[in-house]
């Protein structure tokens, strides 16, 4: 969306996480614009900085993927408001200004964070129940250890091995210099009565008065870092149970929001991947907190952590330039599991806590596929399951017990709202289900925050303080399907402008045709139009996906897949039969096809309490056979013909037996009938 209020307009600002728009005077205050935009900034004071409730966070650099250079001098100085705020209240936060406060100046990239949204993103990574074989890496041994002795000196450590080796067969545990502090005031305050966390049987992480009921609780943490949402999970060590999860936006995003635009920041400014590393940081830190507090444990209790995340989080989490894999051989610093420090990354849990971080599978195919894949198991089936996580960038895993590929494909952010009109992030008021009557072409749609469908009674009245903002990724597969479905759309994804003369909703769009789905201009409130470019954008995803998919089938020698699972949090929201009637995924039974929910994180999860599947997924990554598509020549040629709907060529049996699809036109035909349409226009014009 652009908006230019008048001719004097001369700078651009783009708003993250949104990827909203527009040119405004210079002088323009950042609130203004935001509202004038439809972005999420919450305010109660009026703009007089008096609530702090509108801080931004101006953006400074090259930021290829929105076309824009902003400068610190592109925002204007702070004000007299400010600083009287900052006298009565505190800092604002490091780079953080006051939306009201803050002037446009040039172009300017501008990121509202979660606490300054009125409606923030709803991050939709819960944990799933799972069976585990409950058997983590670090444990807890109680001993009594020998009281020291005139006649037989030794140190209180050498007497804690012993009992450690009596009591439980550990032998040659290793100590870190800071545990010597503690150790002896331990012994004492328990009467020689202790318990010791031990990690991998190899080392003493802590040492604490009394018997194991003394303890308290053993937690770990399981993290899924991915390019737009991160997602933790606290659990008992002991029991496996999930204590708390907490999710948060990705505040990269501010950088770009795909992974390869991450990538072009860090090209094009020096020290980007240092600023990248310490927001994802602070992020992954600041979920810890969050979940210690709702579970009501200290940060000191938890002791071990796992993370997954895609290639290029992954190196900037660990501290690594990405740059490499930005271009051919994407090559990767590190692919194996690593064994580190929590403190490595800067994580504030216990001082000794240990971090282990899954393994990656190759440059565009990351340690969160690996986790899908040891939550998911494909590996442990006769039959051809392909595992997709749908995101920025696909990860795509197709196989069986005796063979398995993986792939990756450059869907982009269109799934997630980006590059859509109306398009938005998942968040309360954003249009998530749709339906559309194939004889009246009227919707009906629901929302999130809403259980009721906008042509319900009290619709109005359960929207009230959110209204209807937006779209967000399942309501635009579902709206395109449903749009094809109902005839609006073609095989080709046109939008049929004949249609204008039977519904009010097929509406003229420059030269081409948009679909009104909803229409609150009279009252102040927004207008979603499903435009000709929404449905390319769309097209452009779905068909690489899908090339992925079907290029990974043509190097196993199969026409069909037995079991599909889509993963993620996006893929955990997909309707599969709107997803194969797009052609987003190759035909399968529906019966058969599911979500995988929170694969990776589950995945990360069972890593954190069974330290078997460390060896397990480690084995089962050098067993996967890494297909590259932007070196297969094949990629595009499925590529062009996935662009249709739901495919050009492709049958898709088993979805026919529950839809009836449009009937397909061959492509001569097809062509003519565009120009037949083109022609009808021209007349009417």
């Amino acid at each position: 969306m652009e908006i230019v209020p008048d001719a004097l307009a001369d700078a651009l600002v783009v708003f993250t996480p949104s990827g909203r728009r527009g040119r405004f005077p210079l002088g323009t205050g950042v609130l203004d614009a935001a509202r004038a935009l439809g972005v999420d900034i919450d305010s109660v004071c009026g703009g007089r900085g008096l609530c702090g409730r509108c801080r931004v966070v101006p953006g400074f650099g090259d930021f290829a993927k929105h076309g824009i250079h902003s400068r610190p001098d592109h925002v204007g100085e702070g004000t007299r408001s400010e600083a009287r705020y900052v006298r009565l209240h505190g800092e604002l936060g490091t780079g953080r200004r006051l939306g009201c406060q803050a002037r446009i100046e040039g172009d300017l990239l501008v990121d509202v964070p979660p606490e300054s949204q009125v409606h923030a993103q709803v991050v939709r990574k819960a944990a799933d129940a799972l069976d585990i074989l409950i058997d983590p890496s670090v444990r807890l041994h109680a001993v009594t250890v020998r009281e020291p002795d005139m006649h037989e000196p030794s140190g209180d450590l050498r007497r804690l091995r012993e009992a450690l080796e009596r009591d439980h067969g550990l032998v040659d545990l290793r100590v870190r210099p800071a545990l010597l502090g503690t150790l002896q005031k331990a012994l004492r305050r328990g009467d020689w009565h202790v318990t010791v966390a031990v990690h991998d049987g190899v080392e003493i992480l802590a040492v604490r008065p009394g018997g194991l009921d003394a303890w308290g609780r053993l937690a770990g943490l399981a993290v899924d870092v991915g390019s737009t949402t991160i997602a933790a999970h606290l659990v008992d060590l002991a029991s496996g149970e999930v204590l708390a999860s907490a999710g948060a936006m990705n505040p990269q995003i501010r950088f770009g929001e795909d992974l390869m635009s991450r990538v072009s920041y860090v090209m094009m400014n020096p020290g980007g991947d240092v600023e990248m590393t310490a927001a994802v940081r602070t992020a992954v830190d600041g979920l810890l907190g969050r979940t210690c507090t709702d579970a009501g444990i200290d940060r000191t209790d938890v002791f071990d952590a796992t993370v997954v995340a895609n290639p290029v989080m992954h190196h900037l989490l660990l501290g690594i330039d990405p740059v490499e894999l930005g271009g051919a051989p994407f090559a990767l610093a590190v692919d194996e599991a690593l064994s580190l420090d929590a403190a490595d990354i800067e994580l504030g849990a216990h001082p000794a806590a240990k971090l282990w971080v899954l393994p990656c599978i190759a440059g565009h195919v990351g340690a969160d596929t690996a986790g899908a894949v040891l939550a998911d198991r494909p590996d442990a089936r006769t039959g051809n399951t392909l595992l997709i996580d749908v995101g920025t960038n696909a990860e795509i895993v197709l196989g069986n017990s005796e063979r398995l590929l993986a792939c990756s494909s450059p869907t982009g952010p269109a799934f997630e709202g980006a590059q859509i009109s109306g398009g938005q992030r998942a968040a309360p008021g954003a249009i998530e289900r749709v339906r559309i009557d194939p004889e009246t072409l009227e919707p009906r749609f629901s929302v999130i925050g809403s259980t009721l469908w906008s042509d319900e009674a009290g619709f109005a009245e359960a929207t009230v303080g959110t209204g209807v903002t937006g779209i967000c990724g399942s309501g635009i597969i579902e709206v395109v399907a449903e749009l094809f479905l109902a005839g609006v759309i073609d095989a080709d994804g046109t939008i049929r402008g004949e249609l204008a003369e039977r519904s009010a909703r097929v509406v003229a769009d420059g030269r081409t045709f948009a679909y009104a789905l909803h229409d609150e201009s009279a009252s102040g409130g927004v207008t979603i139009r499903i435009t000709q470019n929404d449905v390319r954008q769309i097209q452009l995803a779905k068909a690489a996906l899908y090339a992925g998919a079907r290029l990974l089938m043509d190097r196993l020698g199969i026409e069909r897949i037995d079991r599909l699972r889509l993963a993620g949090a996006f893929g955990n929201h997909i309707d599969v039969t709107y997803a194969m009637v797009l052609g987003l995924v190759p035909d399968c039974a529906l019966d058969a096809a599911g979500s995988a929910g929170n694969a990776a994180g589950d995945g990360a999860r069972i890593a954190l309490l069974e330290r078997g599947a460390r060896d397990r997924i480690g084995a089962l990554v050098r067993r996967i056979e890494k297909v590259e598509t932007a070196m297969e020549p094949a990629f595009q040629a499925h590529f062009v013909e996935a662009m249709a709907l739901p495919h050009r060529t492709a049958a898709f049996p088993e979805l026919s037996k529950a839809v009836t699809l449009p009937a397909r036109v061959a492509a001569a035909d097809a062509g003519a009938a565009r120009g037949r349409r083109a022609s009808r226009r021209r007349a009417r014009l």
